[in-house]
């Protein structure tokens, strides 16, 4: 049996280090989580649901526990999506400039999935593997430990990618590095 693919990109989170809603910026012209969601179908995603408090016009589902972190975010997202044969691609609102040739390492792996060494999200997995004692509060890299994902070494040159924009900084070097204008 074939397994299918969906994504969540995780749009929750107050932004505060950044100073306004991350999902909102514009990158390249497009905001953040069009660009997110663009890429998720792009690596094939089925469907893409965005995760947090606040609805941007894509498939979504509230974060039931928006003030908790971002597992309880996640848990919503990956019950809403989860369908039995479908893996789930994990993605984050901040890190826009993502490539594919990022993500496919983590495509490439099986059950129960696949993240990148000190870096919990992006992440591939299997639904089915989400631990049932789960809790809103826990951190992501808690939740990505139980779930027994596979640690891959980011690929090269990745890795201000992968990690995102969570400052006016980053933002302005991740922009740079993409060649975009805000």
């Amino acid at each position: 049996m074939g397994f299918l693919l969906n994504a969540l990109v995780l749009t929750g989170g107050g932004s505060r280090r950044m100073g306004q809603d991350k999902a909102s910026q514009t990158w390249g012209g497009e905001r953040a989580v069009d660009r997110v969601v663009a890429l998720a179908k792009a690596m094939g995603a089925a469907r893409v649901a965005t995760s947090g408090d606040r609805d941007y016009g894509h498939e979504h589902v509230p974060d039931p526990s928006p003030d908790a972190g971002p597992v309880g975010g996640l848990i919503a997202g990956l019950a809403y999506l989860e369908s039995g044969r479908h893996r789930i691609l994990v993605l984050a609102v901040d890190a826009p400039t993502l490539t594919p040739e990022d993500l496919a390492p983590l495509i490439d792996e099986r059950e129960p999935g696949a993240a990148y060494l000190g870096l919990p999200v992006p992440m591939l997995i299997a639904g089915a593997a989400i631990p049932p004692d789960t809790e809103a509060g826990w951190p992501l890299r808690r939740f990505v430990e139980r779930l027994g994902l596979v640690q891959l070494s980011p690929p090269p040159g990745a890795l201000a990618r992968l990690r995102g924009a969570n400052t006016p900084e980053e933002r302005a070097l991740l922009l740079g590095e993409a060649g975009l204008k805000a």
